[in-house]
């Protein structure tokens, strides 16, 4: 083998690593899931092996599946907002802060350090009916009994708010931190305000890393169980719960499958889009 064609084959060889676990923890799953999804499950044995649309097109017409799905997208999106409103002063706080930024962005870290079932678990503790906000309310005399705060779409929210949060922050601070300050300074020496030089110039150039954070809020937001199952009611289940009772409790793989290839699908959809207007090179730097 000559020294040329030993050079070309060279990353494939460093990469063959990588590309066998990709390929045996992610690909190889994936097909099962595709391939699930074209069977039908069977009352009284194993599920009948074949190429049936029952599944898909229960998924796409049903009524049912198409409100939970708009719901989920609708809850994502109230996230991503909020998450957005409140992490990007908090980012830019950061990046401005002399002396303790490391602090800042170790505390920002500690909540990754925690299990996100027990983060959100925690809100019981806070907002339940013998909880720290109803005890306390009801110590000073402005509530005789509890009130249910729990168990619907707000705490969903502030739940998962919670728990996106600081990938907002951390992508949008790692925009803001690439920023040259002198650009600011330059606005301000031809005559903008501070406030006008942060619309014209700041925030014009931090918006890749808002839109990488809320493409990962929204994304995350959207694919996730726990938080429902443990913050809302059955009024606010979202899609990935729909799909962990098809296949934990019905035991219904097919249709399972069938759901989360939707799910995937529709969130795939949205990672293109990004992908074509802003590229991934910004969500990646964040992720690092």
């Amino acid at each position: 083998m000559s020294v040329e064609a030993r050079e070309k084959r060279q990353p494939w060889i460093l990469l063959s690593p990588a590309l066998g676990a990709v390929t045996m923890l992610l690909l190889v799953p994936l097909i099962f899931i595709v391939v699930y999804s074209f069977w039908l499950r069977s009352a009284t044995g194993p599920d009948v092996v074949g190429f049936h649309l029952d599944n898909w097109e229960s998924t796409l017409t049903d009524p049912f599946y198409r409100f939970i799905l708009f719901n989920t997208l609708k809850i994502a999106a109230i996230t991503t907002v909020i998450c957005a409103l409140l992490g990007y002063p908090a980012a830019y706080f950061i990046t401005r802060s002399s002396g303790n930024k490391m602090l800042l962005l170790l505390l920002l870290m500690l909540p990754f350090w925690i299990s996100y079932i027990i983060r959100t678990m925690s809100w019981i503790n806070i907002l339940g009916s013998s909880g720290a906000v109803n005890t306390f309310l009801m110590s000073i005399g402005l509530i005789s009994s509890p009130i249910q705060m729990l168990y619907n779409e707000v705490t969903v929210i502030l739940g998962l708010v919670h728990f996106l949060l600081p990938f907002m922050v951390l992508n949008i601070y790692v925009s803001l931190d690439g920023i040259d300050t002198n650009l600011e300074d330059a606005a301000t020496s031809l005559g903008a305000t501070r406030w006008q030089s942060f619309l014209q110039v700041t925030l014009p150039l931090s918006l890749p890393g808002l839109a990488a954070g809320g493409l990962l809020c929204f994304v995350l937001g959207a694919g996730t169980y726990i938080t429902p199952l443990v913050l809302g009611g059955p009024q606010d289940a979202m899609f990935a719960n729909l799909v962990f009772e098809a296949i934990i409790t019905q035991l219904n793989w097919p249709l399972g499958s069938a759901l989360s290839m939707a799910l995937l699908l529709v969130l795939g959809s949205l990672v293109a889009i990004y992908n074509r207007f802003l590229g991934m090179s910004q969500l990646t730097k964040g992720l690092g």
